[in-house]
């Protein structure tokens, strides 16, 4: 049976109970009001407004310039678009590593203006006391493990985690003290399929895979990426069900077109 069938909206609890049925969890990213409108009547489980919105809105080549005004803004539109959809907003960049306080902070703010149903936060034993304090406080907490983009000036590359019997040990550890520490769920990005597979199983939360393999018990992807809006962007992980940047560009044409050859307006589509 459907998660969509039984519940109105999606909670933090529908998601343990898909996990639990082994329903697949359905994520996917959005940063505007119209999109995220669109998203949530196809159904989709759960919306992040990612810090992706640095690379993919902003034109950043990281996600550390994205300030929290930013997330605050985005997530706003984000959610006056959706009824069902569990809505989910990324702390961004030193919005909760300086300390417990500031992280408890910024995701008391995020919840309060926002109105989202959780805050996601990157890194695992280092921040569990900050996704500790923060579910205390009631606010529902995603993890983000493996390939953490806010790290990528310490990695050096995107390249994938938990290649090695260190990395691999560090990323089931720092799975299960998330759990342990309150958190609903884990995001488990471009980590080998086998490792993903061994975390969903031990851990008793859902995992949302991004480049993880089919093992985990939701996927995500960038909704740009998988529109096929960046035709310079073409990693394994994602794969492109629409291929809008050819859509727009043939539409944009037109256009100009009409209006050049004063086929548009006609007489019907004016005043």
């Amino acid at each position: 049976m459907s998660a969509q069938g039984d519940f109105k909206k999606i909670t933090t609890k529908t998601l343990q109970l898909m996990k639990d049925r082994g329903e697949k969890i359905g994520a996917l990213t959005a940063y505007d009001f119209i999109t995220a409108k669109v998203m949530d009547a196809a159904g989709v489980d759960l919306i992040l407004v990612g810090d992706s919105l640095g690379n993919v809105v902003q034109g950043h080549e990281t996600t550390l310039p994205v300030t929290m005004d930013d997330i605050v803004y985005h997530t706003k539109a984000v959610t006056r678009g959706v009824e069902r959809a569990m809505v989910v907003a990324d702390m961004p960049f030193m919005s909760y590593q300086l300390n417990v306080d500031e992280a408890f902070r910024n995701a008391g703010r995020i919840m309060k203006e926002t109105l989202a149903g959780a805050v996601k936060l990157e890194g695992g034993r280092r921040v569990a006391d900050r996704v500790w304090r923060v579910t205390e406080a009631g606010i529902p907490v995603m993890g983000h493990i493996g390939l953490t983009p806010q790290s990528i000036h310490q990695f050096g590359s995107y390249k994938q985690r938990g290649s090695s019997e260190s990395e691999r040990k560090e990323i089931l550890e720092d799975a299960k003290i998330l759990e342990e520490a309150g958190a609903f769920a884990v995001v488990l990005e471009k980590i080998p399929k086998e490792l993903a597979k061994e975390v969903t199983e031990r851990l008793k939360i859902p995992t949302i895979g991004i480049g993880a393999g089919a093992g985990c018990d939701g996927q995500i992807l960038v909704t740009p990426d998988m529109l096929g809006m960046n035709k310079e962007f073409h990693p394994r992980f994602v794969r492109h069900y629409a291929r809008l940047a050819d859509e727009c560009d043939r539409a944009f044409r037109n256009y100009l077109n009409d209006v050049k050859q004063l086929k548009f307006p006609t007489d019907e589509e004016s005043y």
